[in-house]
């Protein structure tokens, strides 16, 4: 992929050509044109307001729920990295974390403060950008629930705070304007007693390594649930459990489970998704939406 952009000074880190198989969970996929680690929100918003309007620009998290194709991924690819992985408890119920902090550090942080209500974050592998953005939920809890604001950075450049009704939230999709990047949100659950909290964090996490096959390299949930169904169900009644193309092999632990045997490609992957889709419609008549989103080119 030509790297060929003019792009403005950075405070924090650009590299050309990055490869983005080891920043995602599948482990597969192509090259980052340009990835951006911004030192702080001013740096992104700055580099934003002066880059070419006409390069793409997308936020990346934790890489979980994410095919990134084999051509890899033209313009600039954001990703938040330690400046934005604070988590602070303000007030009995209320956290601000940064858009970069994991599922796992604000659930624990929110323990040790006493708030109860966030503890499915727990189970959810991706950031607080990625939450809001997607509205990740588990466990009959979403990120509707539970935000009360975030502050983004449009592609523009512009900062700007919005509330979650601004969101438009429905299952698994938000409003969020494209190319924008969330560099914070806050959070308010509820008083709880930290062994309580803990408990319930055990219980999800327990339920979490029962079910999913948690130790492949895999992209979580692969399909939404269809209103009144279980997307794993339609897929296992269609007969995909084990079904592989490649090294793509749909999960014998979770049926909604996609996994890398070792050498798929993510056209491997995609292709097989694609393939579950196709015998879940002949099966069924229903037609399974991605919940994986797919990015970069074939």
């Amino acid at each position: 992929m030509s790297v060929a952009l003019a792009l403005p000074e950075v405070a924090g880190r650009l590299t050309p050509d990055a490869p983005l198989a080891p920043l995602v969970w599948f482990k597969a996929g192509g090259a980052a044109q340009w990835l951006f680690e911004p030192k702080d929100a001013d740096d992104l918003a700055q580099f934003l307001a002066r880059l070419d309007p006409a390069v793409p620009v997308m936020a990346l998290g934790l890489g979980s729920n994410l095919i990134v194709r084999d051509g890899g991924v033209p313009g600039v690819v954001v990703r938040l990295g330690k400046p934005f992985a604070r988590v602070e408890a303000i007030d009995a119920t209320t956290l601000t974390c940064g858009g970069g902090a994991s599922g796992i550090l604000v659930s624990s942080t929110a323990r040790d403060a006493g708030i109860a209500g966030v503890e499915f974050l727990r189970s959810i592998p991706g950031t607080v950008g990625g939450f809001v953005r997607m509205n990740g939920g588990a466990y009959g809890s979403e990120t509707a629930d539970i935000l009360v604001d975030c502050e983004i950075v449009l592609r523009s450049g512009e900062r700007r705070v919005l509330q979650a009704a601004d969101l438009g939230y429905t299952y698994r999709h938000s409003e969020l304007p494209a190319g924008a990047v969330v560099v914070s949100a806050t959070l308010r659950g509820q008083p709880g007693e930290p062994a309580a909290i803990q408990a319930e964090m055990d219980r999800i996490a327990a339920s979490r390594e029962a079910s999913q096959p948690l130790r492949s390299k895999t992209g979580g949930s692969t399909f939404k649930n269809p209103p009144g169904e279980k997307a794993w169900a339609l897929v296992d009644s269609a007969g995909c459990r084990g079904l592989r193309i490649g090294d793509a092999q749909v999960s014998e632990k979770h049926t909604n489970f996609l996994i890398n045997l070792g050498g798929a490609t993510s056209a491997d992957i995609e292709a097989l998704g694609e393939e579950v889709r196709a015998r879940v419609k002949a099966n069924s008549g229903v037609a399974l939406e991605w919940e994986i989103q797919r990015v970069g080119v074939a």
